[in-house]
């Protein structure tokens, strides 16, 4: 029997997800555990493998590369030569797989006839021979692109969403030549939006203009963490970091401070009995925010080892859902770009979220003298419903102690 498989719901606010690239064609077999696509979500990109009994030929791929489809629309049909994917597509309500193919056979039919000339003039009846998806064909009728003007990139050559999106008329570029005698050319280039993108840009505008922000910094005295750090990575078999220190340091205060590890849900503000620390993590399409479940209760060495394993896994688009969901705080530090200070959006359902900026060395007076010494700034940002200021300030003086006196937050 043939097998329909549809967009898959790969997180819990996916509404909707883009083909990024097929790692199968039609007519390859496709057994359990091949990886078919890559399918960008509103969190991550991710690999789709073919789970047990999804097996047989490649008949059908009903969403192409860059196109996007809502979640449970057909994505592909597999099964044998025997099959009928048109009475499949009938019964699910899908687009003819002959539709779909009429066009690149007409393209290559009147490709064999017609002797080579100069490009046509952009008219509907030469844009029809070009081997675009139905969503591309209309974003360009109503941009007023010819067709005939755009490479695609999609298989085949087949133009799909991204080409439109990123196509520049070479009649937008002028070049004008001064009195010197020097060109100068002029453009700009669209970057289409990923899905990432799309939820990172709704939910910190939700979090900024809903939630009422305000800001508190204090500096911290970094010395004895520093030495902590070399002592505890001179050992050789270990090494942490300074934000798995500020990691652990967070959650020890925050079960000293519960108002802090908090969320707000309308009718009632919840406070939580566990301590999952949200570490915001860099990707080349946006922010991925993978957590360390439990963190109080862990000591430095797994929360290095975790930290490092879900960095990886972001970079290698390797997350699922389970790694980014269920925070309750939330750290960004931007430490290691040389940033001094710096505010964050909350990052819902948190409360609080706090930037972590670099150590620098400057003077300071200790014991009436000024000698050298390493200071570190940090900004909590809070949302007013859940927190105020006494208790914001509260949590950062525990915390404040908690790396100014590393073995504090061991006991």
């Amino acid at each position: 029997m043939a097998v329909v498989i549809n967009m898959p719901r790969l997180s819990d606010t996916m509404e909707e997800g883009v083909v990024a690239k097929w790692h199968v064609k039609v007519g390859d077999q496709v057994n359990e555990g091949d990886l078919l696509a890559e399918i960008e979500t509103d969190k991550a990109t991710m690999d789709f493998e073919a789970f047990p009994g999804q097996e047989g030929k490649l008949l059908y791929i009903g969403v192409q590369e860059g196109e996007t489809a809502p979640v449970d629309n057909i994505l592909c049909i597999l099964g044998s030569d025997s099959d009928d994917v048109d009475a499949i597509l009938n019964e699910q309500g899908g687009s003819s797989a002959k539709e779909e193919k009429a066009e690149p056979a007409e393209a290559e039919k009147s490709g064999e006839k017609e002797t080579p000339s100069p490009a046509p003039v952009a008219t509907d009846s030469s844009d029809s021979r070009v081997k675009a998806s139905p969503l591309a064909k209309k974003m360009a009728e109503e941009k007023g692109i010819s067709l005939s003007q755009v490479s695609g990139s999609g298989e085949g050559g087949r133009i799909v969403k991204r080409d439109i999106d990123s196509f520049v008329p070479s009649s937008s570029s002028s070049t004008s030549t001064s009195s010197n005698s020097f060109a100068v050319s002029e453009g700009y280039t669209d970057i289409p939006v990923t899905q990432m993108r799309k939820t990172i840009a709704r939910r910190l505008a939700e979090s900024k203009f809903t939630a009422p922000h305000f800001y508190l910094t204090i500096e911290i005295d970094m010395d004895n963490a520093v030495a902590t750090r070399k002592r505890i990575n001179d050992r050789g078999d270990v090494k942490v970091s300074f934000n798995d220190l500020v990691i652990k340091a967070a959650a020890v205060a925050l079960t000293k401070h519960p108002a802090v590890n908090s969320s707000w849900m309308g009718d009632s503000i919840r406070q939580y009995d566990h301590v999952n620390i949200g570490v915001a993590v860099a990707v080349e399409e946006g922010l991925l925010v993978p957590v360390v479940r439990h963190a109080n209760a862990k000591g430095l060495v797994q929360i290095s080892a975790e930290v490092r394993e879900s960095a990886q896994k972001a970079k290698d688009k390797k997350l699922q859902p389970s790694d980014w969901e269920g925070n309750t705080f939330t750290i960004s530090n931007l430490g290691m770009f040389g940033i001094e200070e710096f505010t964050a959006i909350v990052n819902p359902p948190d409360s609080c979220i706090m930037a972590v900026g670099g150590i620098r060395q400057v003077p300071v007076v200790k014991d009436g003298q000024v000698v050298p010494g390493n200071v570190m700034k940090v900004t909590l940002s809070c949302d007013h419903r859940v927190v105020d200021g006494a208790k914001g300030a509260a949590f950062l003086q525990t915390f404040k102690q908690m790396m100014e006196e590393p073995v504090s937050m061991l006991l």
